[in-house]
């Protein structure tokens, strides 16, 4: 990051640091497109369980890696202000946290599973490859998270290019061991949806050696000699990275936690219904890799510029981030609309499941229009620490409004599973509405106190 004049060097700084991240969060997400879509190649069970299993996992996994995304605004806003020498601390404290997060998901998770699944009106078949697909991934838990931490240290530095690397390097590899486990080709074993989740797990430890590498041996990281100093345990640095974090993770958890409740209730349907509800969340998660990666830039770029006191810059990257979110946002609807039958044609070979894509794809149209707004704008609070009243937002409108909604207009109406959809959408709409406000709270704040002189 460095500073800049004028409006076509802040885009240009803008585009040279999102561009990469989008590809990072295409690349990574592309990781559980292809475990869904290739196992639904092997079969409507294998599609059924691991699209359940990804819809569990998704949550868990978004939620407390979004505790960690705390270190992002902390170095960016350290780097901001001049004091370089506070980064590697909060680094080597954040890859403690995210060693005790780890811990806690597998144990939690080896208790909780069974009973969770067995919560859902599951066939056998699908139970079975649902809790195996997971029990692989819980292997990878602490490499994947871990690698988190350096990637926020990584992407704190504007060096988003790097972390792009990486991810495009571990593409083939997810894919490679996809294509030999779950078809069983080359002498490996056919494991069907298993396989995807194994594939998954070798996958996450590539990538978190390959960041070490990165972050130890090439400069810029090497300068901060992250692995070279012995630093304790600092509770009170916990304290600061747990304050900011645990809103942003739980903030994240409630929005994307939602889908998974959804999952549950959905259970009630047949498998070509859950198979079809869990395909178009998978496309159109994919397409939301687009307002996050944005969002992750804005909160850079503004923890950056708040962090050097220029908060007229960080007004100004705000609005350029929404805007551009939001002309991505109607290009992501238009690609849905228009390829929503070749789209159904990558998840399966059945007709019937193909027909319910297609008709959920339309739904999801929506999505993109309403986190094309709210999902930028959460990284912009980000980058002001403003976390608290944006976590208590998204609690209300997707647990208290969203949900309640759609379960209204799936049990009681003739909508059927297209209501738990049509709660989605209010809930995202409602939420979008209350962060827009909340930016202007901030913004106006950050106006008051630079009139008073603080």
């Amino acid at each position: 990051m460095r500073e800049t004049k004028t409006i076509r060097e802040k885009v240009q700084l803008l585009l040279v640091v999102m561009l990469p991240i989008l590809i990072t969060q295409l690349g990574l997400y592309a990781m559980n497109f292809f475990d869904t879509t290739m196992s639904g190649q092997a079969g409507a069970y294998d599609l059924a369980g691991v699209a359940i299993g990804s819809s569990l996992w998704l949550p868990v996994f978004t939620g407390l890696s979004g505790v960690l995304l705390a270190i992002t605004p902390m170095i960016s806003q350290s780097i901001g202000a001049g004091n370089r020498e506070e980064v590697p601390f909060t680094v080597v404290q954040g890859l403690y946290v995210a060693l005790v997060l780890s811990i806690v998901i597998i144990i939690f998770g080896g208790l909780a599973l069974k009973p969770v699944l067995g919560l859902m009106s599951l066939e056998p078949e699908v139970h079975r490859i649902a809790y195996h697909y997971l029990i692989a991934l819980g292997f990878g838990i602490i490499p994947l998270f871990m690698h988190t931490v350096l990637r926020c240290f990584i992407d704190s530095l504007g060096q988003t290019r790097v972390t792009m690397f990486i991810t495009l390097l571990a593409l083939p590899i997810n894919i490679f061991f996809n294509y030999v486990l779950i078809f069983g080709k080359w002498g490996f074993p056919e494991l069907g949806g298993v396989g995807a989740g194994i594939a998954s797990t070798i996958t996450y430890w590539c990538i978190f050696w390959v960041t070490v590498y990165f972050v130890s041996r090439v400069e810029p990281f090497s300068i901060y000699r992250i692995f070279k100093t012995f630093y304790g345990v600092s509770l009170a640095k916990w304290r600061e990275l747990l304050v900011l974090g645990l809103p942003i993770g739980f903030t994240i958890f409630f929005e994307t936690s939602i889908f998974a409740a959804v999952t549950l209730l959905m259970s009630e349907f047949d498998t070509a219904t859950i198979a079809a509800h869990q395909a178009a969340i998978n496309f159109a998660s994919f397409l939301y890799m687009i307002p996050l990666s944005i969002a992750f830039t804005l909160t850079i770029a503004v923890g950056y510029e708040v962090g050097a006191k220029r908060f007229y810059d960080a007004k100004q990257y705000s609005k350029m981030g929404i805007w551009i979110a939001v002309g991505m946002g109607v290009v992501a609807g238009l690609i849905i609309y228009g390829l929503r039958e070749p789209v159904s044609g990558l998840y399966t070979n059945d007709p019937t499941v193909a027909r319910l894509i297609q008709a959920f794809l339309i739904y999801s149209i929506f999505f993109q229009l309403s986190d094309a707004i709210a999902t930028p704008i959460q990284g912009v609070l980000r980058g002001h620490k403003d976390v608290n009243i944006p976590f208590v937002m998204a609690l209300v409108s997707f647990w208290l409004i969203g949900l309640p909604t759609g379960y209204v207009l799936a049990n009681y109406t003739a909508y059927g599973p297209f209501g738990y959809w049509i709660g989605l959408i209010t809930g995202l709409a409602v939420c979008a509405a209350a962060l827009l406000w909340r930016l202007r709270v901030v913004e106006e704040r950050v106006k008051v106190e630079l009139t008073q002189g603080k």
